[in-house]
């Protein structure tokens, strides 16, 4: 509900240059020439109250604090709109405020996440550093007191439950379907939401972790614009905070995207909980469905108006979307064998998008489990006795106890390794336990793995011709237990012939 009239300070900071503005539902932006000035809405709402200029001053106080070190350099400082005696208006004058704003760095608005994603402009490496920053950004974050992981999520739902009852956009009966699969996936995951939160995994995070409120800033990924008007609404679970970029990259197509951000998130915080993965396409429906009745009830309200046969469809979208991510999901589990250069991490990447649910496979490295065993990052080479034999020991044996962890919880992954060793091989198959489990020796002739090798950049491996060397002469015949398909050829290629022999659809390429 508005309360209160802002149009002397819309006014001033048109006239100080923010002649270009966008809108939400609780603020006005600004756009200058190099600067941004963000205004709260005079507004009171249930979950924000906006309605005076000392709430409206400390809600920008409080964004500034929450926003500045996530985005150093972005967010400035606040700003005072003041009096004059002669009854103009002023920046910081000493008269009485009439209105504060949050003085931001303006910023290209092509380097915003959701324009760089539909353009087609948001590569796979600033996702990975994207990755890394919100594992960080997490690791940082206030823990909450409160162990009810469960019950805070039933708060969502029922705010959802209350949302779609605001419109009539939607069939009925597919919100009220969609409502009982909600209440029976947490009844299912009750259990690991209140032990997560008792493991310290509920904190006060983003609030608001979707592709608008990410950008490409001083050349970093920065997260900005945080949920600062409601703590109880930004205190959530880690995965809940980054559910939302992941169903906002599912909902685009980037699906490989959602999935290499998931999988490097998982990787830099999977010794808290190695079945997290599972908790995934639960918290990304809980988010497609918040979209859908908001999009909703921004279509009921443009009833007549040209806009909303598309805000009808995109929330009916969302609807899908929701139901879609909470289909059961089957355990399955991959292994991609063979020696370096062989691919295997290229070929774990393309297929982890096409395999049930959303955001797809968890893909288990080897050589990333081997870093993590060290503490240090995936691209640092470690010293050769990181690789003797029982080290090697204890990193296939990680493996295995976290492919046997994901798929009881009926995860997809894809494990990858050299798995030149039978015992290896079988312990791999065993940690499937009853689920469906495919094992692939990818073979190529010693020449084109050293070209391979040669050419590759750095990354997670440490292989290089002279290991690839010691694994040639080690192998005394190619493994004869598991079938073998020949990456030889090119990428395209092998997918097709790899997706044949594991019984995907041919025609994936749309991940």
């Amino acid at each position: 509900m508005q309360t209160g009239d802002q149009s002397e300070a819309i006014a001033f900071l048109t006239a100080a240059g923010g002649r270009e503005r966008h809108e939400t539902h609780i603020s006005l932006i600004f756009l200058s020439a190099g600067l941004a000035w963000k205004l709260k809405r005079a507004v009171r709402l249930p979950y924000a109250d906006f309605s005076t200029p000392d709430l409206r001053l400390a809600a920008c106080r409080k964004e500034v604090a929450l926003n500045r070190d996530a985005a150093p350099g972005l967010y400035r400082k606040v700003r005072s709109i003041t009096r004059r005696d002669d009854g103009g208006l002023e920046w910081d004058g000493p008269g009485a405020a009439v209105d504060h704003v949050v003085e931001m760095a303006r910023f290209d608005q092509r380097d915003l996440f959701s324009v760089m994603a539909a353009e087609g402009r948001l590569p796979l490496p600033t996702i990975e550093t994207l990755a890394a920053e919100i594992a960080a950004r997490h690791a940082a974050a206030p823990v909450a007191g409160d162990p009810a992981g469960a019950a805070r999520v039933a708060r969502v739902l029922a705010v959802n439950e209350a949302g779609f009852a605001t419109s009539h956009v939607l069939p009925a009966p597919d919100v009220d379907r969609l409502s009982a699969q909600f209440r029976h996936a947490l009844d299912g995951h009750a259990a690991r939401l209140d032990d997560r939160a008792r493991g310290g995994r509920v904190r006060r995070c983003h609030g608001d972790l979707h592709l608008r409120n990410i950008c490409q800033w001083q050349g970093r990924p920065r997260l900005f614009d945080c949920l600062e008007f409601n703590d109880d609404l930004a205190t959530t679970d880690t995965l809940y905070d980054l559910a939302f970029i992941l169903m906002d990259l599912w909902d685009t197509g980037l699906h490989q995207h959602a999935n290499r951000l998931a999988n490097r998130y998982m990787d830099a915080v999977e010794g808290e909980d190695v079945s997290g993965w599972t908790l995934l396409p639960f918290f990304m429906a809980i988010r497609a469905a918040v979209r859908a009745h908001v999009t909703a009830t921004q279509a009921e309200e443009s009833r007549g108006a040209a806009g909303f046969d598309d805000l009808a469809g995109r929330a009916r979208r969302y609807l899908d979307l929701a139901r879609t991510l909470l289909d059961p999901a089957r355990g399955r589990v991959i292994a991609l064998a063979g020696l370096s250069g062989s691919g295997k991490t290229t070929l774990a990447e393309r297929l982890a998008p096409e395999l049930a649910p959303p955001p797809g496979a968890r893909i288990l490295e080897t050589d990333r489990i081997r870093k993590a065993l060290f503490g240090v990052a995936a691209t640092r080479r470690l010293p050769a006795e990181a690789y003797a034999p029982a080290v090697s020991q204890r990193v296939y044996a990680g493996l295995s106890d976290r492919v046997a962890v994901l798929a009881d919880q009926q995860a997809a992954v894809i494990a990858t390794a050299v798995l030149d060793r039978r015992a290896d091989r079988e312990a791999l198959a065993a940690a499937a336990g009853g689920h469906r489990f495919d094992g692939i020796w990818l073979s190529a002739a010693p020449g084109v793995l050293r070209a391979r090798i040669g050419a590759r950049s750095a990354g997670a491996s440490d292989a290089d011709a002279a290991v690839l060397d010691r694994q040639i002469a080690a192998q005394a015949a190619m493994p004869d237990d598991w079938p073998r398909i020949d990456v030889s050829g090119d990428v395209p290629d092998t997918l097709a012939r790899l997706r044949c022999a594991l019984g995907l659809p041919a025609a994936a390429g749309r991940h």
